[in-house]
């Protein structure tokens, strides 16, 4: 026998015994179903489901997955297109007195009012001056929605959960909890829900 086809074989096996090891485990959590104590058996049946969901909820949070990515300054940024609602010029906004200091101002879009936030601010990160050709990203989450400035969109990328740092260093202000991560290439990926629902980000103002 080869040494590719005595891999091969050895993989086989080894697959089928991963295989048997689930069976015999699920045979165990079948048991007994119907009889004997109903918290027992109630106890089996989360057992069950969560043995069975747990390969299913690791692949998903482990498949790579695609953000919008956007400049603001020296740093770059990306989150998840279901949180954005569009992506449109911004050539004026409104100060608003009153507002906490992330808050750029508002901007009418279409008849409504939306407020304009800054991450640099947020993230405490040095403001270096903007682009003469800046953007709105408007995000949307249940009940919630603003934008926030950008310099310059960088078009869909790629990330994988498994390459992401857990924070980049020196960062503070209100974001880090707003985070799923850091990519090698440094672009700072935001977790879209918690951003959005963040209650610090809320802006109250009269139309």
């Amino acid at each position: 026998m080869s040494d590719d086809n005595a891999a091969s074989s050895a993989g086989d096996a080894a697959l089928w015994a991963a295989v048997s090891a689930r069976l015999a485990r699920l045979e165990s959590l079948l048991a007994g179903d119907g009889e004997g104590d109903p918290a027992a058996l109630a106890q089996q049946l989360r057992e069950r489901t969560a043995y069975w969901a747990e390969p299913e909820a690791v692949a998903a949070a482990q498949a790579p997955f695609e953000v919008l990515g956007f400049s603001l300054g020296d740093e770059c940024y990306g989150i998840v297109p279901h949180f954005v609602a569009e992506v449109v010029p911004l050539r004026q906004f409104t100060p608003l007195p009153g507002t906490p200091p992330f808050v750029l101002g508002i901007v009418n879009l279409r008849g409504r009012i939306v407020s304009v936030l800054d991450l640099r601010v947020l993230f405490e990160i040095p403001r270096r001056g903007l682009s003469e050709r800046n953007h709105l990203v408007l995000l949307q989450h249940d009940d919630m929605e603003f934008g926030v400035l950008a310099d310059a969109i960088l078009g869909m990328q790629w990330v994988s959960p498994q390459t992401l740092q857990p924070e980049l260093v020196g960062l503070s202000g209100i974001l880090p909890s707003c985070l799923l991560g850091i990519t090698p290439q440094q672009w700072v990926i935001l977790d879209g829900a918690k951003l959005l629902g963040n209650e610090q980000l809320q802006v109250e103002f009269n139309t």
